[in-house]
C-alpha cells in the first residue's frame, strides 16, 4: 500500500501535471491509432523505444537529435508518468510518451513503414517455462516490427539474458531480419544497461535490418 501511495504522489502537483501533459499521448479509452504526423505536427523520421522505463536513453537521444521525432512507450503506469514528467520538464518538442502495451501499438496502431528505428532494451525475459508465452518477442510481434519499419531502418535490441537473446535473434531471423555488425545505441545508456554493466553482467545486443534492405 505504501508503494501505491508513493507512486500516486508522482502524478500530483500542477507543475508536474503540466509538464507531463505536454508530452503524454492521450488515451481516452477504446481503440485508437497513432499517426506520427499528427502527433508531432511535423514530418520527420520517427524513432520508437518500447519499454522505455524512466526515459534515461530516449530523453537524451531526443535532445541530441532535434531533427527526428521520438516516441517513448511504457506499460507501467507510475513509471510512464514519471518519464512523462521528466520529458516535459526537458522541454523537448520532438518527444512524446505513450502508456500502452507495445504489442497492440506495433501490431495494430502504427501505420505501415512509419518507423525509422526501433529501440528495445532489456525486455522482461519471463524466465519460468510457464510464463514464456508472455515474452514480447513472438512471431506476430516480429512481423509487426517488420511491417512498421521503413525501408532500410534498423531495429536495435539488447538483453542481459543469454538464452533470451538466442530466442529473440532466432525469432527475428525467422521474420526476415538479418543481424549486422553495428552498435545498439541504448545497450549502454539505459538505466538497466548501466546497472547491469556496473555489476559485471554481460549484455547481448544487436542491430537488425530486414533482409535485403540494409541501409
Amino acid at each position: 500500500m505504501s508503494r501505491i501511495r508513493k507512486g500516486s504522489r508522482v502524478w500530483t502537483g500542477a507543475e508536474r501535471l503540466a509538464a507531463a501533459a505536454r508530452v503524454m499521448v492521450p488515451n481516452d479509452g477504446g481503440y485508437f491509432t497513432i499517426e506520427p504526423r499528427a502527433l508531432f505536427a511535423r514530418e520527420a523520421p520517427l524513432e520508437v523505444e518500447l519499454g522505455a522505463g524512466r526515459g534515461d536513453f530516449i530523453i537524451a537521444r531526443a535532445a541530441a537529435h532535434p531533427e527526428r521525432n521520438f516516441l517513448a512507450v511504457e506499460l507501467a503506469g507510475t513509471i510512464a508518468q514519471l518519464m512523462a514528467i521528466r520529458a516535459g520538464r526537458a522541454g523537448l518538442e520532438n518527444l512524446r510518451v505513450a502508456r500502452m502495451d507495445a504489442r497492440p501499438l506495433v501490431n495494430l496502431m502504427l501505420p505501415d513503414a512509419s518507423v525509422a528505428a526501433y529501440h528495445i532494451y532489456f525486455p522482461d525475459p519471463w524466465p519460468k517455462e510457464r510464463h514464456v508465452k508472455h515474452r514480447l518477442f513472438a512471431p506476430a510481434f516480429a512481423a509487426g516490427l517488420r511491417r512498421t519499419l521503413r525501408l532500410g531502418a534498423p531495429l536495435y535490441v539488447a538483453t542481459d539474458v543469454a538464452d533470451y537473446a538466442e530466442a529473440i535473434f532466432s525469432t527475428l531471423g525467422a521474420a526476415g531480419f538479418v543481424r549486422v555488425d553495428s552498435t545498439a545505441p541504448g545497450a549502454e545508456l539505459t538505466g538497466f544497461a548501466m546497472k547491469f554493466r556496473a555489476q559485471g553482467r554481460a549484455v547481448h545486443a544487436g542491430a537488425f535490418y530486414v533482409a535485403g534492405c540494409i541501409g
